[in-house]
């Protein structure tokens, strides 16, 4: 499954070219999922009625994948394997990084310099314009 990080949906919600083609691509797919967390970082980020709209119509035409007791197990090791190499990413990127290794998927992402630091974690590093 490919999993979209916060920031191509937000490309994707912005109309910024070329990201959001290829979330335009993924939506065809019954493939295509983000995380829960990825999920409260837009709905945290929207400010008006019409971009709440957006973002639920988004969500609901992708599988949201949920953060239990494996991912933050998970999500922990990651944590404190890359503290320990001073390379931390910030909770949210742990976060969603075990979100995509528990699930075996692969993080549709802009941010190479974050989530290449996680062993393990399948990328696919989304264009910018």
């Amino acid at each position: 499954m490919i999993v979209a990080d916060t920031d191509v949906l937000v490309d994707y919600l912005r109309g910024r070219r070329p990201g959001a083609e290829r979330v335009e691509l993924e939506l065809e797919t019954r493939s295509f999922g983000t995380t829960a967390i990825a999920a409260f970082e837009l709905r945290s980020g929207a400010r008006t009625a019409n971009q709440r709209r957006a973002i639920d119509t988004l969500l609901d035409a992708m599988t949201v994948l949920s953060f239990g007791p494996e991912e933050a197990r998970i999500a922990a090791d990651i944590r404190l394997r890359l503290e320990d190499q001073g390379q931390a990413i910030g909770m949210a990127d742990y976060m969603i990084a075990a979100v995509c290794v528990a699930n075996d998927g692969v993080l549709l992402t802009r941010n190479r310099k974050h989530f290449e630091r996680v062993a393990g974690l399948k990328l696919s590093v989304a264009a910018t314009a």
